[in-house]
């Protein structure tokens, strides 16, 4: 794939990126969980120098396509967005009624002890599998992104999924700002 290896080489580049749970765990099934990618995403477009061209929220992963124009880079944002929104996560898997709480969190538990790269627990893979788009159409991107709900079969539309950008593409508001390409 363009000889990249998925790394991170610009900062401030634009990239179409993958953040997964550890073992694809379908953790974001409850609007809870949902609601902390959402207002985390929010939150760093005001706050953080994020881009935020396209997204999409599955049961498992995040892609975004994006770029960080801040001396914070993308690497910044990404370690800062994991740490915040695994560690909020976890506590709310612990505070609200979660009828899989015990099973999430000897999962995300076995994960930290496995890889050694956390004391308690780890919501979220390592990497990022980071592709720049300008060597790839981030059209072709933005469409997979899109069509991800649609696939999955959980909408027959894209713009009806509302944890998605499809909506913004659609000359609606979805629930991120975005900054249409």
């Amino acid at each position: 794939m363009s000889g990249d290896s998925y790394t991170i080489r610009d900062q401030n580049g634009y990239y179409f990126l993958t953040m997964t749970v550890v073992r694809w765990v379908d953790v974001f099934t409850r609007v809870e969980y949902k609601d902390v990618i959402v207002d985390s995403l929010n939150y760093c477009i005001q706050n953080k120098g994020l881009e935020l061209n396209a997204w999409v929220l599955m049961t498992n992963h995040l892609h975004i396509v994006g770029r960080v124009s801040t001396d914070l880079g993308m690497s910044g944002f990404l370690r800062d967005f994991k740490k915040f929104t695994s560690k909020r996560i976890l506590e709310l898997i612990q505070e609200i009624p979660e009828s899989r709480r015990e099973w999430l969190l000897n999962r995300f538990d076995f994960e930290a002890k496995r890889t050694r790269r956390t004391e308690n627990f780890k919501l979220w893979k390592d990497g990022n599998h980071a592709v720049d788009i300008h060597h790839i159409g981030a059209f072709n991107k933005i469409d997979y992104i899109h069509q991800n709900p649609v696939k999955a079969g959980i909408v027959n539309e894209p713009d009806h999924y509302i944890y998605s950008s499809a909506i913004d593409y659609a000359n609606g508001k979805g629930l991120v700002q975005v900054t249409l390409m």
